[in-house]
């Protein structure tokens, strides 16, 4: 019941947003005579008949960015899952992997992306790499949380059993840790469909991003611009509840968690 009456709540402010949305972009319209109110503030009603009219020539881009966002944020994951194992194993790694983790968080995006781009000489590939760069470091600070988070009494006990590493890791830490991986995963998921955009707007070649900035520079119709700027943003929320699915899935003992977010 408290689930049904919070998921109405989302959908009166949703509905409530977009329709002050019109409303004010209305007003500037037909009651201030703006002569640039679309360009500032274009009508929800508006961006619905502009994406309806290039919705084909969207949802191509759109699968094309988003494709790469998923291979770059899978990659990722498998690379911080490994580096969180490793760090959770040896203090050693951990203290002296860190600082150069956290120091690479430092790179300004806007930066990195032209230098992987004209290195890989493939917009493919450097969506991919920077899918992947965004995705490591919130899903392996958060599983490696979420092993420290683990009693050690309960190490203690399965010890006891003669269990090997291989074992503890298996039945007791990999299992307790997963609530904090997809925690993780639900950060980095979003943010790898960012940067596949951000890749996009490098080249003129396909994705939403590149409709985004031939929009802005003119090349063509403005009234792409908003359909594809919330067409991405849907995206971001598209691969957020793909990793929320995955975790009522593979995770059922930690429903009763719902909505209690476990970060670090």
């Amino acid at each position: 019941m408290a689930g049904r009456k919070k998921t109405l709540n989302t959908v009166c402010w949703i509905i409530g947003f977009f329709v002050l949305w019109e409303a004010v972009a209305d007003i500037m319209l037909y009651l201030l005579h703006d002569p640039n109110a679309e360009k500032k503030l274009t009508a929800p009603s508006l961006i619905l008949q502009q994406f309806v009219a290039d919705a084909p020539h969207l949802l191509t881009e759109a699968g094309i960015t988003f494709s790469r966002a998923a291979i770059g944020f899978a990659i990722g994951a498998a690379f911080a899952f490994l580096l969180a194992v490793l760090m959770s194993l040896s203090r050693l790694i951990e203290t002296t992997l860190l600082p150069y983790l956290l120091l690479s968080q430092m790179i300004p995006i806007l930066g990195l992306a032209p230098i992987i781009f004209s290195l890989v000489k493939d917009l493919d590939t450097a969506r991919i790499v920077i899918a992947a760069y965004m995705s490591f470091f919130p899903i392996s600070i958060n599983l490696l949380s979420g092993f420290k988070a683990v009693r050690t009494d309960q190490q203690t006990l399965m010890y006891s059993y003669a269990c090997s590493k291989w074992q503890l890791y298996r039945f007791l830490i990999l299992p307790s840790a997963l609530p904090y991986l997809f925690a993780g995963m639900k950060i980095a998921a979003p943010l790898a469909v960012t940067a596949s955009i951000l890749v996009d707007t490098l080249s003129v070649q396909d994705g939403i991003g590149q409709i985004i900035v031939y929009s802005l520079a003119g090349g063509g119709a403005l009234g792409a611009f908003w359909p594809a700027v919330v067409l991405g943003a849907l995206l971001g929320v598209i691969s957020y509840n793909i990793v929320t699915l995955a975790e009522f899935i593979l995770v059922p003992w930690d429903r009763g968690e719902a909505g209690k977010e476990k970060s670090a």
